[in-house]
């Protein structure tokens, strides 16, 4: 798969992960965004270097669907973590 397509893989992982975990985010639309981009290259990468399994076949392949997701899932979490007491 191309960067082009990993950075809209990210953009609609971002998007299901705040549907999966729906409350305030410290940083907003933009950061979750980011956050979705960067989780879907952290998720294909541990699934092809860890799980032995390649994400750079197809774009419609379940596999990279959920390493993407669960990538991004995984940093919106410890951003979470992280930054969300810094806005009340």
């Amino acid at each position: 798969m191309s960067i082009i397509a990993w950075i809209v893989l990210g953009l609609i992982a971002g998007a299901l992960a705040k549907l999966l975990l729906p409350g305030k985010d410290p940083g907003g639309l933009i950061v979750t965004t980011l956050i979705g981009i960067a989780g879907s290259f952290i998720g294909g990468w541990i699934s092809s270097h860890f799980l032995h399994r390649p994400v750079t076949a197809h774009f419609f392949d379940l596999a990279t669907w959920g390493s993407a997701i669960g990538g991004a899932l995984v940093l919106l979490i410890v951003y979470r973590l992280l930054f969300g007491n810094s806005r009340r």
